[in-house]
């Protein structure tokens, strides 16, 4: 028997129903699944930002200057010097004798040519290097001492003041006086009253009475190391070598020199400067030690 409208329209119903819950049920647990899903996944973990402590600058060494001098020339070892210092490109002070420049005409000669170097500065040891060695006598005479130092410049036509007293380690500049010996203060204050300026040393290459050197190459490089390290130095970071020429008319001699100064170079931690670059020269006021 056929469904009347009635029928139809419930059937119908029916069935949409059906499939309406079917939806929602499957709608339902899609949701619900993910949702627990979700709820099972881990949770990232949060990232732990590390701060690194700031590495503090490392501080640069200040670097030391170093002042060569050569004592007593011109002689045949100024010649070797001269040549050395050329080769390394290096500076150096030559205090000159008045008496030595004319003594021949190759130490004319030799004086020329370390005037014309660039790299050297010409400086006052006194014309008769203290009356030839007579240091009581020569100490004792204010002026004639005076006179002496006066004569070189003036026959040298020096262009500064700077000078060595032979046989004497003695200061007189704009920062501090030094003098080894008390006979010798009043002939030194004089000198630095009449416009001298007078430069001694820290550490000296010695010789024997055959001029031959004394320490070696190496010994001097401990001797500028140590002085240094322990800052017994004039001025701090300034050191003044006293050499003498004379000393490098031997060529084992003269080689001990270049290796000195190629060590020095080596080493990356000193500049060679000339004296009239050493603190406190051209200054006026004075304080003694």
């Amino acid at each position: 028997m056929d469904a009347g409208p009635e029928g139809y329209f419930n059937s119908s119903m029916l069935f949409k129903a059906s499939i309406l819950t079917i939806t929602f049920t499957s709608f339902y647990f899609y949701k619900t699944g993910k949702q627990m899903n979700f709820l099972r996944m881990p949770f990232a973990k949060k990232e732990e930002i590390v701060v690194k402590p700031a590495k503090k600058p490392v501080a640069k060494k200040k670097r030391k200057t170093i002042y060569l001098t050569f004592d007593d020339g011109p002689c045949k070892g100024s010649k070797t010097v001269l040549s050395i210092l050329q080769k390394e490109q290096v500076q150096g002070t030559f205090f000159i004798i008045g008496e030595h420049v004319y003594g021949s005409k190759e130490q004319m000669t030799i004086y020329d040519s370390l005037k014309s170097c660039g790299l050297l500065e010409i400086a006052n040891h006194s014309y008769t290097h203290a009356f030839k060695n007579k240091f009581f006598q020569f100490y004792n005479s204010t002026d004639s001492a005076c006179n002496d130092f006066k004569r070189c410049a003036d026959s040298l036509h020096f262009a500064n003041g700077i000078i060595r007293t032979p046989g004497r380690n003695i200061w007189r500049t704009g920062n501090f006086s030094i003098t080894d010996l008390k006979a010798s203060k009043q002939t030194a204050d004089s000198l630095y009253s009449k416009g001298f300026t007078a430069v001694g040393w820290d550490i000296e290459w010695h010789f024997d009475h055959t001029n031959r050197l004394v320490q070696s190459d190496t010994d001097m490089l401990q001797m500028v190391d140590s002085a240094f390290a322990k800052n017994v130095t004039k001025t701090a970071n300034h050191l003044v070598i006293l050499t003498h020429d004379r000393t490098f008319q031997n060529s084992d001699d003269s080689a001990k020199l270049h290796h000195f100064i190629t060590a020095l170079k080596q080493k990356d931690a000193y500049d060679f400067e000339l004296v009239n670059r050493y603190p406190g020269l051209g200054n006026d006021t004075l304080i003694d030690k």
